[in-house]
């Protein structure tokens, strides 16, 4: 009997004792994901086959709300950031997302601009304050604009594209994720946003979502809207078009993954790296333009030797 406890007192030593390294291999192997939402899809598509491949690593979404998680290992921004934050961290340039306009397709607004389009000078009128343009008193349809409340990828990227600030763009603000412009949008009869294509389509049927209208846009900047360029009904040639042609009145932007320089998680280097090497198989799936060759290899070699340093 004493020799059976003794074997069961030593057992019990030993889990104790192996119980802090699992504690401390899952800790190691867990990465925590933040930042723009409309990213998520793509993202959470790369952790599946990311973990398929390293069974070990626990990569997880922690959802942004108003501010980003307390802690986080790796995050998804869609502007560039300020010098002081790009000067604490490694940057990958993912991919590009582009912004369309889109309107309630039971809106009058959507009824009449699918068939005329927004040329620049119209496309701002509508969109943002501006007391010094020159106005087209044609514009008679009623519409609503919704926009981001906070500080975001989206809108500072279509103020900034046009030359204004994100708190000169009109309308309705709305808390939230990009999503939420839709949503509230979709119950507006008068309602317009710009989003992204991941949002303005179906991603299954490549076309435009139901309830939204795609509005055209004056492409090649000449003043006019061509039937051609009324030709956005598929989101696959969308994408064609704006990789294999310079346009205009489309404003385009990168999504960047970072990781802190200091103190980084080593399986968050390990998942940046594949990233960096797997994601434009997905990219038009979702509906994000390709990076340029050249700079996303010249980040991957930095990040190549940044990963190196233990």
């Amino acid at each position: 009997m004493k020799i059976f406890k003794s074997l069961i007192f030593a057992t019990g030593l030993a889990l104790a004792a192996e119980a802090p390294i699992f504690a401390q291999d899952a800790a190691q192997n867990r990465v925590v994901i933040t930042g723009v939402r409309f990213a998520y899809p793509l993202v959470d598509k790369w952790i599946k086959q990311y973990t398929a491949e390293n069974p070990k690593a626990q990569i997880v979404i922690e959802t942004r709300t108003i501010t980003d998680p307390e802690k986080y290992d790796l995050l998804i921004e869609a502007y560039d950031q300020e010098k002081e934050v790009k000067d604490t961290r490694e940057y990958v340039s993912i991919g590009r997302y582009a912004l369309l306009p889109v309107a309630n397709s039971g809106s009058q607004f959507a009824r009449e601009f699918s068939e005329k389009g927004l040329v620049e000078k119209t496309y701002k009128q509508v969109f943002f304050h501006d007391i010094y343009a020159e106005k087209d008193k044609s514009i008679t349809t009623p519409f609503t604009v919704y926009t981001r409340l906070q500080k975001a990828g989206a809108p500072l990227t279509f103020a900034k594209y046009f030359g204004y600030e994100q708190q000169q763009i009109k309308g309705k603000t709305i808390a939230g994720a990009d999503e939420h412009l839709i949503k509230a949008l979709l119950k507006d009869d008068t309602g317009i946003t710009y989003t992204v294509p991941g949002l303005a389509y179906d991603l299954t049927t490549r076309k435009a979502t139901d309830g939204l209208t795609i509005i055209p846009v004056d492409l090649d900047g000449n003043g006019k809207v061509s039937k051609e360029e009324k030709s956005i009904d598929n989101l696959d040639q969308l994408l064609e078009k704006l990789e294999s042609e310079k346009v205009k009145n489309v404003p385009v932007e990168y999504v960047h993954f970072s990781i802190a320089k200091n103190n980084s998680n080593p399986e968050a280097k390990k998942f940046l790296l594949w990233v960096a090497s797997h994601s434009e198989e997905d990219l038009h799936q979702f509906g994000y333009l390709k990076p340029e060759a050249k700079r996303l290899q010249t980040e991957k070699e930095k990040l190549e030797r940044f990963s190196a340093v233990k």
